[in-house]
């Protein structure tokens, strides 16, 4: 919890003034027909949707981490949100980046079912306007320009180490009317039921007990099986995206250097103790001389 010290007296109004100028933002999005909805916009932003109707009702101020991912998503001209100058997108402005050009939404194919998102899309995967209010995004490559393509987030530790929670994995539909041929062991794939959304390995037994065989990367989690009759889509893991990590060197060499700076401070903190140590010793002698 951040608490503010000090705050000027005119600091609500300014926090105000910059929701408002946020509001104005969203509006002008959905005129340019970029998003769909608000709920659109809070999903593609990781923002939850109920909180963001608060803002828009005014029952609550935007916060920074809000505004920092509609810069990055959108193109929100921090200049103007904060100074009321600029333009309201810095795509308006070539000088601001040039060499960016923003993708159209007839380009975009996949689409982006984020952790927020997962309950809902188990119920209602086939709802045009629950998919139209998912962001979604286009990527070079050409077998991605033709198909069905989900791009799901990973949730959890039992694909490690394959998948890491946080990972994006990008999948391509698999006609469920027949599993049997579609379905190939060993690989791995989104199973999306009712109420639940999984991403296994999978072993296909379909002929054998029409059944499919879910199993975890991590030996921690046991393997089982679901029935075809309760899958409702499955979705072939194309691409993993994964954040960006420091190498293991620099990591191990950063810890080193917070160890040495530790022991540094507990060494200075160890003698500076055993100096009140002394003056309490030399204090002790010094009241007993007296009586």
């Amino acid at each position: 919890m951040v608490t503010k010290i000090n705050q000027p007296a005119n600091s609500q109004y300014m926090c105000n003034i910059v929701t408002e100028r946020f509001i104005l933002c969203l509006e002008r999005l959905k005129e340019k027909n970029e998003i769909k909805s608000v709920r659109q916009f809070a999903l593609s932003v990781d923002y939850h949707p109920q909180n963001l109707n608060d803002i828009m009702k005014g029952k609550r101020d935007v916060t920074i981490e809000l505004l920092k991912n509609a810069t990055e998503i959108y193109n929100v001209n921090p200049q103007y949100i904060f100074t009321g100058m600029g333009n309201m997108f810095m795509d308006d402005d070539p000088s601001q980046h040039p060499s960016i050009a923003p993708v159209s939404v007839s380009e975009e194919k996949i689409i982006y079912v984020p952790t927020s998102a997962h309950a809902g899309y188990t119920d209602q995967y086939n709802d045009p306007v629950f998919l139209e209010d998912l962001v979604s995004f286009s990527l070079p490559d050409y077998k991605f320009q033709h198909g069905t393509y989900r791009c799901f987030d990973i949730v959890g530790d039992s694909m490690e180490p394959s998948l890491y929670a946080g990972d994006k994995v990008v999948c391509s539909f698999i006609d469920n009317n027949n599993f049997y041929s579609s379905a190939r062991n060993n690989l791995v794939y989104v199973i999306v039921m009712d109420g639940s959304l999984v991403v296994k390995r999978i072993q296909n037994k379909v002929k054998e007990n029409g059944s499919i065989l879910l199993m975890s990367d991590n030996s921690y989690y046991k393997p089982y099986e679901v029935h075809v009759d309760e899958i409702r889509e499955i979705w072939h893991v194309e691409v993993k995206i994964s954040p960006y990590l420091p190498s293991p060197n620099n990591i191990r060499n950063a810890f080193h250097e917070e160890m040495h700076d530790m022991k540094k401070t507990i060494g200075q903190q160890s003698h500076s103790i055993q100096l009140l140590n002394q003056t309490v010793e030399k204090l002790l002698k010094q009241n007993r001389a007296v009586y």
